[in-house]
């Protein structure tokens, strides 16, 4: 009975020295595959910033150099956008009242006709001084508005500010002059409410300078 026995351990003894070897062999093929000094030995690859360090200070120069550009124009952008915002809003204020003041100048204007009609009757002569005053509280309450009256009477033509109705010969206003302001124009500021409506002089008639000239 002991040698069977020991045949079988011949055999398992050989088959487990088998696959001992088989298995050095394959733990020597891994070894060798993540070898730290193989992989050291590697040729290095293009954009490594091994091989070539100036190159790679170089480009990241560039980039911050780029970056930095870009910041600087988000800033200028930003400024500028502030800066219309503050400019759009300020007008806004300054000229927040302009509809409204637009709708009184009517009024002050047919106000202002009532009180010289008033003026022509005696019987009325009461009640002028207080029209009077609230015609004056009117015109103060525009003024401090900023609202601005345009005379136009004895000025040069301004198509910017008069709107001139008509033409007339004149012997004493000169040619381009307004003769007459028939309503009066405003102003807010900078900028026109309403021009003033004028007649406008064409000067001296032909025929009387035709006659001087052959005097």
């Amino acid at each position: 009975m002991s040698e069977p026995s020991k045949e079988f351990e011949t055999e398992e003894n050989a088959r487990i020295g088998e696959n001992t070897e088989k298995q050095d062999e394959k733990f020597v093929t891994n070894l060798g595959t993540t070898d730290p000094e193989a992989v050291s030995r590697e040729p290095n690859r293009p954009g490594d910033a091994s091989t070539d360090p100036e190159s790679r200070v170089a480009e990241l120069q560039a980039e911050l150099t780029k970056y930095k550009d870009a910041a600087l124009r988000a800033a200028a952008d930003l400024d500028n956008y502030r800066k219309r915002v503050s400019r759009e809003r300020d007008e806004s204020i300054k000229y927040a009242n302009t509809a409204f003041l637009e709708r009184l100048i009517p009024i002050l204007d047919n106000f202002e006709l009532g009180l010289q009609a008033a003026r022509k009757a005696p019987e009325a002569a009461p009640i002028v001084d207080g029209l009077a005053m609230v015609y004056k509280q009117l015109q103060d309450f525009l003024t401090n508005s900023g609202v601005e009256p345009i005379d136009a009477a004895g000025q040069t033509f301004d198509p910017n500010l008069h709107e001139a109705l008509a033409q007339e010969e004149n012997h004493e206003v000169p040619e381009g002059k307004v003769i007459r302001q028939v309503r009066r124009g405003y102003r807010l500021r900078d900028r026109l409410l309403r021009p003033a409506n004028v007649v406008v002089s064409k000067g001296a008639p032909q025929q009387v300078v035709a006659r001087g000239e052959g005097e």
